[in-house]
């Protein structure tokens, strides 16, 4: 019986003693820890204006850099990278002077946290922001100008290597019925192109500077001749051109070998005198010794009622060192005619 009785004020002292746990309160009944401020849609305005601004600006540079004939690109690029920068400072300082309501904290935060302190800062980040009345707005400008900031600041990767413009990588002045130019602009004769010597040629009309324009031109007896197969048609009356623009690393081949004493010595071949690349022209401009990964870029050849030598078409692989692209991409057939 004692035992009972124990237990029963045992009992009633627990549900008499036991502390109510607090009612959490809604976000409008909490006592606020920042003072409330009125919305300001000026200052709103101007931070989200500032933002775009700052998106345009940053889609400026991309644009700028991608359009590289224009005058004072650099110049350009500059401008429009620093007005990013500018717009984008300017609206976060507008966002933090007239939209943030901010607090003061006089005391240091105890070295142990705590549940509710964790919601007294949630409480306070909440209520911080409570001056913006237009914050998709808001997010959205400041999505766009992150974005095209981060594009604009991504963009000069692509000076790595070539990814934006390819085509003039693969593009060359040669078109079908073009005659082969020396570097007066005279015309060439097949009778001018004698063997055992070698011609450097233009396209005709074609500025001399551009990469592709330049071709070397050698007469071997048509018995000698071994083309792959497609390149049949490249030689007239043995007489072949290829490109001048070494495949290793660009460098001009102003190098002929044409041997005195055959069989003993070796075939003619084309050398490039700054990492000895040699190639042979009997073959399709096949890579005999040195460095370079592929062979010489060959230009078909016609000649037309009055003697002259015109091209037949567009070279048989692209012109220019070995890069990535060059080796794996191949001309199409309407580059060719």
């Amino acid at each position: 019986m004692s035992k009972a009785r124990d237990l029963l004020v045992s009992g009633l002292l627990l549900a008499v003693g036991r502390r109510r746990r607090p009612r959490t309160l809604r976000p409008d009944e909490r006592e606020r820890i920042v003072p409330d401020e009125p919305p300001n849609p000026g200052a709103e305005l101007v931070a989200i204006g500032l933002l775009f601004a700052g998106a345009l600006a940053a889609a400026g540079f991309i644009v700028f850099y991608v359009l590289d004939r224009l005058s004072h690109q650099t110049q350009l690029m500059g401008l429009s990278l620093g007005l990013a920068f500018l717009f984008i400072a300017a609206a976060l300082i507008v966002t933090a002077k007239k939209l943030i309501v901010t607090e003061e904290i006089e005391e240091d935060y105890p070295e142990t946290e705590h549940p509710e302190e964790q919601a007294l800062l949630v409480q306070t980040v909440e209520e911080s922001a409570s001056r913006l009345t237009r914050r998709r707005l808001f997010k959205l400008g400041l999505g766009a100008a992150g974005g095209s900031l981060g594009l604009a600041l991504l963009t000069p990767i692509a000076s790595l290597g070539p990814a934006i413009d390819m085509d003039p990588f693969y593009g060359t002045p040669w078109r079908r019925g073009l005659r082969l130019v020396d570097e007066k602009g005279k015309p060439y004769h097949s009778s001018d192109i004698e063997q055992d010597n070698f011609y450097l040629a233009f396209a005709e009309g074609a500025d001399k500077e551009e990469l592709g324009a330049s071709v070397n031109i050698v007469r071997l007896p048509p018995g000698d001749l071994h083309l792959p197969v497609g390149d049949e048609h490249y030689a007239v009356d043995g007489i072949v051109a290829y490109s001048r623009i070494c495949t290793h690393a660009g460098c001009a081949i102003n190098l002929y070998r044409a041997p005195l004493f055959q069989p003993d010595e070796p075939r003619p071949a084309f050398v490039c005198p700054c990492h000895y690349s040699t190639f042979d022209p009997a073959t399709g401009g096949k890579v005999l010794f040195g460095p370079a990964g592929r062979k010489l870029p060959m230009l078909p050849l016609a000649i037309d009622d009055k003697g002259f030598l015109r091209a037949a078409g567009n070279f048989d692989e692209p012109v220019g060192p070995s890069w990535w692209g060059v080796r794996m991409r191949n001309p199409t057939p309407e580059s060719r005619a």
